[in-house]
């Protein structure tokens, strides 16, 4: 699918997730059902998910670790996919610099930080080294609710 001005557009306008599609169609000069076409096609093709993020330091229990990795595998893309699926991980990043991948975890009561590294992170394989970074204050950091 072709990002074209009017997508860019309907995606800047969704930044408010629950603006209208009138309201965007108002804004955008299109009509609603071009909107309406159009943010389909995005969901459908994989570009655009609208969904509802949760400042985490606003629930008690609620905490974020950032996880540098680095791995013997050469194969950034399968070992990120692999890593993407272990519970409380909310987003896996392939990077530049001393490591592979960059992990953001949601931890919570059931899901510490020693639990997830022992029996969520242990189970994939060549790992050579980790580096935890625990997030005591973030700013514009909104994640999913996982509970």
């Amino acid at each position: 699918m072709v990002i074209d001005d009017l997508n860019k557009g309907i995606l800047r306008e969704l930044k408010d997730g629950r603006k209208s599609y009138k309201l965007i169609a108002e804004v955008l000069d299109v009509t609603e059902n071009t909107i309406r076409s159009r943010v389909r096609k995005m969901q459908d093709d994989g570009i655009l998910d609208i969904s509802g993020y949760v400042d985490v330091d606003q629930f008690d229990g609620l905490q974020i670790i950032m996880i540098g990795i680095r791995t013997s595998s050469m194969d950034y893309i399968a070992k990120g996919e692999e890593i993407s699926q272990l519970q409380g991980v909310i987003s896996v990043s392939v990077v530049t610099g001393r490591f592979d991948l960059i992990v953001t975890v949601q931890l919570n009561e059931e899901l510490q930080m020693l639990d997830f590294l022992k029996n969520e992170l242990a189970k994939v394989e060549s790992i050579e080294a980790i580096e935890t970074y625990l997030v005591y204050k973030g700013f514009n950091l909104k994640t999913p609710y996982l509970q």
